[in-house]
């Protein structure tokens, strides 16, 4: 006798399910910003290309892996059927890329025409910062060797620049794609050049100090804008540091522990500044270091010895380089007190805790900090492009078709940032959120006997319905 209900058993059938939330928020703010004429004039024959491109940057807010995995996820005719495309080849991908990356800057030109015709943004100060991203592949001439953000100093990369209208806005208007070895300081102005017509007389540019230069200052200043950046310090700058406690600085942040004085000069102001929680996170930084390095002294002294051999990590590691070893370490003459000491100091220079902003505008010491702090809105555009929308690492192979596949990047990014603008409720929402809530609306293909379809919407939540549902008012 039954005492238990049974398995249900599992029937195959034909039905599919997909998301579809990003599916149809793409394609409403595709629809709404006009991209059609942006994109539709580069390509007139053959598969139309903005079905061709929502349907990418469709995929790059869902799975997102490489063109080959997007070609499948696209040929489905389910989603075939969305896009209103007939099946295509891999191939035809490549080439919309290839289309892109050769009409790239008239690209983000005419989307920058569309943002600022649809939005009255309530100002054009910006920010501006530059990354790294790893290529794989070698036959690109803009992959090169470089310092990587990425921390994969092993890869050939390229260098990216992102521009950003400021805080309450936080929406990207510009990319710029250079060579890997490219410094931050010769690459602004590309980035700067790309935006710098949008912006209305008198507005902040905000960037960080490795793009710091006498001649990119004299640049914004000669298109009558104002800067923000932050400063190196150097050698003129430890007599202020000397005298800085004489100089009775304004305590501007009492959590933190922050002070600051205001110089101003002829053509400019600096802000120069102490912070207690900096300077105990900058010698804890050291006194690690102090360990490490006296850790290390240990391993080779102990090789010497016992007349070893140094350790790997220690030596040059190249077939091509004969190297012919004689190390010898202070320990054998200094105790470990004493060499704690004495890599103390050498390591702590007295600028812990320092640092100094410098601006063509003058402004309190508070605004001054305030404004700066908020660049790292940035700093979250460019973790997102990477991290959640994924746009790393890099699977193409031409130049034109890596301009391609980073400008699908930032057309994602654009729309998520336009939903934050957009929605106060999405406004401290990650990318990850979003995209997740958009995911999480599904439709089932539910294929009948008949074989007629039926389609059934899923996992409606509060976020994806607000996207969808709401209008789209600030225009």
């Amino acid at each position: 006798m039954q005492t238990k209900l049974r398995t249900y058993d599992i029937v195959p059938n034909e039905n599919i399910c997909f998301p579809i939330g990003t599916i149809l928020t793409v394609n409403q703010l595709y629809d709404i910003l006009d991209f059609s004429t942006v994109f539709g004039k580069h390509k007139k024959n053959g598969i139309d290309i903005n079905n061709l491109l929502k349907a990418l940057v469709s995929y790059k807010l869902t799975d997102n892996f490489s063109i080959s995995k997007a070609h499948e996820w696209i040929n489905r005719d389910e989603v075939l059927d969305i896009f209103n495309l007939p099946e295509f080849s891999e191939r035809t991908l490549y080439r919309v890329l290839e289309t892109l990356g050769n009409n790239r800057e008239t690209i983000i030109s005419d989307i920058q025409d569309r943002l600022f015709t649809r939005y009255d943004f309530e100002h054009t100060n910006i920010n501006m910062d530059w990354s790294s991203l790893v290529l794989y592949g070698d036959k690109s001439p803009l992959g090169k060797y470089g310092y990587s953000r990425d921390h994969r100093p092993d890869k050939k990369q390229i260098t990216l620049g992102i521009s950003e209208l400021a805080d309450p806005i936080n929406v990207p208007i510009g990319i710029t794609v250079e060579q890997g070895n490219l410094s931050d300081q010769t690459h602004f102005k590309r980035t700067y050049q790309q935006v710098n017509r949008r912006l209305k007389q008198g507005s902040l540019v905000v960037f960080d100090k490795g793009a710091h230069s006498v001649d990119n200052t004299a640049m914004i200043r000669a298109d009558e804008m104002h800067y923000l950046t932050a400063r190196k310090l150097n050698r003129s700058d430890d007599k202020k540091i000397a005298t800085f406690w004489e100089s009775s600085p304004e305590l501007i942040d009492p959590e933190n522990g922050i002070y600051g004085l205001k110089i101003v000069k002829t053509s400019s102001v600096n802000y120069f500044y102490f912070s207690k929680k900096l300077q105990k996170e900058q010698l804890d930084s050291k006194a690690r270091k102090v360990m490490r390095q006296i850790k290390e002294a240990k391993v080779i002294q102990e090789s010497i010895d016992k007349n070893k051999k140094i350790p790997k990590r220690f030596r040059i590691n190249n077939v091509l380089v004969d190297v012919t070893y004689s190390l010898q370490t202070k320990l054998m003459e200094l105790d470990e007190q004493e060499a704690t000491k004495l890599l103390e100091e050498h390591l702590i220079t007295g600028r812990e805790g320092f640092f100094c902003l410098k601006s063509s505008e003058n402004l309190t010491l508070i605004e001054a900090l305030q404004t700066y702090r908020k660049k790292d809105s940035i700093e979250k555009i460019i973790n997102s492009l990477k991290n959640e929308i994924e746009i790393k690492p890099l699977r193409v192979w031409t130049d034109a078709s890596i301009y391609g596949a980073v400008i699908i990047g930032f057309i994602a990014q654009l729309f998520i940032s336009l939903m934050r603008y957009e929605f106060n409720e999405l406004k401290h929402k990650s990318t990850k959120f979003i995209k997740n809530s958009l995911l999480n609306l599904t439709v089932t293909v539910d294929c009948t006997k008949s074989r007629a379809k039926r389609y059934i919407y899923a996992n409606f939540d509060t976020m994806n319905t607000l996207i969808l549902r709401q209008k789209w008012t600030k225009s």
